[in-house]
């Protein structure tokens, strides 16, 4: 897929999520659809099963809820959220055509034994998804920093050049920073108001 990345308004929808392993509660996702001008002009919220397999359903959900044709890309924070809930990029280039792109910003030396230590029952799966997302490619910002990038339905450099369009400073582009903190209020709220009904 060909992005025009010189268009001054092209728009961007950023995921995120908070969470508590400990918490009975589902994670909080929140998404932020961003021009490359910074402007915010749309916010989302939606949720998924801490340690679940629904947060692919649950970005689909989100993006059909915002009604919107003016998005060029998804933009999330990591491929696997929320305790091992393993975001599925093909299915999510698949239902809406946008090209996927899923960011972390540390290395790793894989998950396929945690899958299995802590999902016994369905450890294959995960790893079945996980695996056909393809490779982590590290690449360096425009601010010096590694990430690690997965990208569906877009080639490595144009996914780079996206990132870095919309990162100010460090290693988070704005359009996730922002959904984090969003995603963050929400589930401190949730649980404070919990604390006082309780």
């Amino acid at each position: 897929m060909r992005l025009n990345l010189e268009k001054k308004a092209i728009r961007v929808l950023g995921l995120a999520e908070s969470f508590r392993r400990d918490s009975s509660q589902d994670a909080v996702l929140a998404g932020v659809v961003m021009r490359s001008d910074f402007i915010v002009d749309g916010v989302v919220i939606g949720r998924c099963k801490v340690g679940g397999m629904d947060i692919t359903d649950s970005i689909l959900e989100m993006y059909r809820k915002l009604d919107r044709d003016d998005i060029s890309a998804l933009m999330i924070n990591g491929c696997i959220i929320s305790w091992f809930n393993v975001i599925d990029l093909n299915k999510l280039y698949k239902e809406t055509n946008l090209a996927s792109i899923c960011l972390t910003y540390y290395p790793s030396d894989g998950l396929r034994k945690y899958f299995i230590k802590y999902f016994p029952e369905d450890w294959k799966e995960r790893v079945k998804v996980y695996e056909e997302n393809g490779p982590r490619n590290e690449v360096v910002n425009k601010n010096g920093f590694k990430i690690y990038l997965r990208a569906v339905g877009i080639d490595v450099e144009t996914a780079l050049n996206l990132v870095n369009k919309y990162t100010l400073f460090g290693r988070v582009p704005e359009p996730l920073r922002l959904a984090r903190l969003i995603a963050h209020a929400i589930l401190e709220e949730k649980s404070q108001s919990k604390i006082i009904n309780s």
